[in-house]
């Protein structure tokens, strides 16, 4: 009663007092940090003290740590994601600018920040959130406000008031051990309208911010550098501060034990831009490393497959019109436009190329591929012509290599991470025991044998296989030519082989099925199926996927041929 000033954001004389003795407003829930003065007369008579406090902010827990949410995790490991992205050469801006946007637009969205504090709110729930988002008390903490380089001019930061009360309400009751303030709480599966934050989401975000820069890194390099540790994704949290315990069900939340799936963060990231109602992506050219022509190269390359092949392809390209600007460019939440993958996109544009120029039936290949090298042994005029058999053997050899290569690697990775975990206090000493007993084994087994430290990964690169024209042994096909396969018909070169198989004659229900189309590696031909391995290893993705692009990229191709078919097929039928 006796504090008259009115609050300095509704003007408003209404106060409260918290459980640390600071005035609050009641009308907006301001907290200034005025105190109450307090006359204490228990030890010392007629004397009146004036006692300042800071109110208990419930930082410091008894192991040490601070109160953390699970949305601030989260959004540490996308700092050190988009960290990392900007030292393989990204948009310096896509940190501050983009994803910070894009992860404030979710936090708000999933009504855990950036929203307005419920009516009827408790002080006590109030001071949670307070502490949850005061950044001065502890510079070690990371904050919402400033994680992700966000001013507080921007605006203030409030966590999920509701959120917190029902979590405290419940680990009242419950014996969950979690080391976060929500941990428990958000493994409930009734947050599914809010599109729950997973780790595999956090590469949804960086993809959908490099989409929306239009940077030249396809979703399968972005996966392939995750697996390579480029990029932070597997035991991210051992980069968490020391106060941020990570214990008990937070690891179910942050500890992953498997490798990115990519239909999973692409469609994930699809979900993501729909749920944040996000306009228009910016337009994918003819100019843009996305487009079909520009990976169509770059695969092309990869592939040690011809230069020549590149006008077949744009002229795939161009005829079924995927390489329109409204085909290519994200919109949002229109469910009548196919998710373009971009890259699956374009290796399937090269293996339709491939069928309609080699057929790639197990039979067709091999005699064009005789007929090139008795040319090649007559002349060397004007080139050599391309031999299917020769650039098989060269690349079989290779990808056997480089497969076999991975395989390894992956077998041998080590999941467990070097901070030791554990799931409840009880087995906290066991667990360090245990890890530190793990930890004095492998030095001195490793003294013994005299072990090798592995050596610095490599720089990262957009190329997995590379062939080089300067080689004298005839290993790079690029500049080879495709002449033993084509022909001049009306000013125009066109393909010596008639004939064209189609994978599928009717496409399925994506929706319904998962795929356009259903591939078994029997029903089709060996060449075929090496084909697809190919972009397979290439792309990191199951040869299915591509299988699903070439059927679509077909029935575009074969519209009319295929519909009077079917017609025909209808009407002897009946």
């Amino acid at each position: 009663r006796d504090f008259n000033e009115r609050c300095a954001q509704c003007s408003e004389v209404n106060w409260g007092l918290t459980d640390g003795g600071r005035f609050y407003c009641r009308s907006c829930h301001n907290v200034t940090e005025r105190t109450r003065e307090v006359v204490n007369t228990d030890f010392i008579t007629n004397s009146r003290v004036q006692t300042i406090s800071k109110g208990s902010r419930k930082q410091e827990k008894n192991d040490g740590g601070s109160e953390w949410y699970v949305c601030e995790g989260f959004q540490l490991i996308l700092k050190k994601q988009a960290e990392a992205l900007e030292a393989l050469g990204v948009c310096p801006h896509m940190k501050d600018e983009i994803l910070c946007n894009f992860w404030r637009c979710y936090l708000q969205k999933s009504k855990q920040a950036y929203c307005n504090r419920p009516a009827g709110e408790t002080v006590k729930a109030l001071s949670v959130c307070e502490s949850s988002t005061d950044v001065d008390s502890d510079p070690e903490r990371p904050s919402l406000l400033h994680l992700l380089s966000v001013s507080e001019s921007e605006g203030d930061l409030l966590t999920d008031c509701s959120f917190a009360s029902s979590m405290s309400k419940v680990s009242e009751s419950t014996s969950v051990y979690s080391g976060s303030v929500d941990g428990s709480l958000y493994l409930v599966k009734n947050q599914k309208e809010k599109l729950r934050m997973t780790m595999p989401m956090t590469l949804s975000f960086c993809y959908m911010a490099l989409l929306w820069l239009r940077e030249p890194i396809t979703l399968s390099e972005l996966l392939r550098f995750v697996v390579e540790g480029h990029i932070p994704y597997l035991n991210v949290f051992q980069h968490f501060p020391e106060k941020m315990k990570l214990c008990g069900l937070d690891l179910k939340i942050f500890c992953v034990e498997s490798w990115p799936v990519y239909e999973e963060v692409f469609n994930k990231m699809h979900e993501l831009a729909a749920f944040l109602e996000l306009p228009r992506f910016p337009d994918i050219t003819d100019s843009c490393f996305l487009h079909p022509d520009m990976l169509c190269m770059k695969y092309l390359m990869e592939a040690n497959l011809p230069d020549e092949l590149h006008d077949w392809t744009c002229r795939v390209v161009k005829k079924i019109g995927i390489g329109e600007v409204d085909f290519l460019t994200l919109t949002p939440g229109n469910k009548s436009t196919r998710k373009v993958k971009y890259d699956v996109l374009a290796a399937a544009v090269i293996v339709v190329v491939l069928k309609l120029l080699f057929l790639l039936d197990d039979h067709y290949e091999w005699l064009l591929s005789d007929s090139a090298e008795e040319r090649n042994k007559k002349t060397t005029e004007g080139g050599p012509y391309f031999e299917f058999k020769k650039w098989y053997e060269v690349v079989k050899h290779s990808l056997d290599v480089e497969q076999k290569k991975l395989d390894e690697e992956r077998a041998k990775y080590l999941w467990r991470c070097e901070k030791p975990l554990f799931y409840s206090v009880k087995n906290k000493s066991k667990v360090l025991k245990r890890r530190q007993m793990v930890v004095n084994l492998q030095n001195q087994f490793g003294k013994l044998s005299d072990s090798v430290r592995r050596a610095e990964k490599p720089n990262p690169s957009s190329f997995q296989l590379n062939w080089s024209a300067e080689n004298t042994d005839g290993s790079c096909f690029h500049g080879h030519s495709l002449k033993g396969v084509l022909q001049e018909k009306c000013g125009l070169l066109t393909a010596m082989n008639p004939d064209y198989w189609l994978c599928t004659v009717k496409l399925c229900n994506e929706k319904l099925c998962g795929h356009l189309a259903h591939y078994r590696e029997v029903d089709f031909p060996q060449t075929y199926h090496f084909v697809l391995r190919l972009f397979s290893f290439l792309l990191r993705i199951q040869p299915s996927y591509i299988h699903d692009e070439v059927c679509m990229i077909e029935h575009k191709l074969f519209n009319k041929k295929l519909y009077k078919k079917l017609k025909y097929n209808t009407v002897l039928r009946r």
